[in-house]
């Protein structure tokens, strides 16, 4: 189910890319291409921006949802695996345990110039 929400997405995504390119913009845009010829002939020459419009708000709304939906498909029935292996890290409960006093190796002062 998660990789054909995936693919779904993926779809409206490109079809949402090819809308907003042919929407005429404050430059003309893209719109220019489709309405000049047979989307006037077939729309009319006001309704292609409003269809075009009409598709981007159902589009871009279709988007948001099936992202938010894949989110509970995300991993399947193995989602309750860990990745790491945490079985032999110690638990945040256990204090650790300081190495024994005897292997410790005693730390001295470098030699200067008063200590000579």
């Amino acid at each position: 189910m998660f990789t054909f929400l995936i693919v779904i997405i993926a779809l409206i995504g490109l079809l949402l890319t090819l809308i907003v390119l042919l929407q005429s913009g404050k430059g003309g845009g893209l719109a220019g291409i489709a309405s000049g010829g047979a989307t006037q002939q077939i729309l009319g020459a006001r309704t292609a921006p409003d269809v075009l419009e009409k598709a981007t708000w159902v589009l871009g709304g279709l988007f948001i949802v099936l992202c938010i939906l894949t989110n509970f498909f995300i991993g399947g029935p193995e989602a309750g695996e860990q990745i790491f292996d945490t079985s032999d890290l110690p638990s945040a409960t256990q204090p650790a345990t300081a190495p024994p006093a005897q292997d410790a190796v005693p730390i001295t002062p470098a030699p200067t110039e008063e200590n000579q």
